[in-house]
């Protein structure tokens, strides 16, 4: 695998930084060919805005026809993904939790 392009996300990822790293991610899939990785290991301090994020990260992925992954997400958002019934969504992309 060849990863042309690659994003960690922040410690904070809540309602307040959504906007500005929603636009650095789309900024990073818009510009890149082939696969994407998101580093999610760490989100530490975040809500259903780190989500929506994610979502719209795999959102535009597929209309670039990437191949996105996202690893180390921990936990809690898989448990939140699952409470809000988009887990599936994400698990298309590759989600992995971290093993700790």
């Amino acid at each position: 695998m060849t990863i042309a392009a690659a994003m960690a996300l922040p410690a904070t990822l809540t309602h307040a930084q959504a906007t500005s790293v929603s636009q650095q991610l789309q900024a990073l899939l818009l510009s890149a060919k082939g696969t994407c990785v998101v580093d999610a290991s760490a989100l530490h301090q975040f809500d259903s805005s780190a989500l929506a994020v994610l979502l719209g990260a795999c959102r535009t992925a597929a209309q670039q026809a990437l191949t996105l992954q996202i690893i180390g997400l921990p936990q809690r958002a898989v448990q939140l993904a699952t409470l809000y019934g988009v887990s599936e969504i994400l698990s298309g992309h590759s989600p992995v939790a971290p093993s700790h």
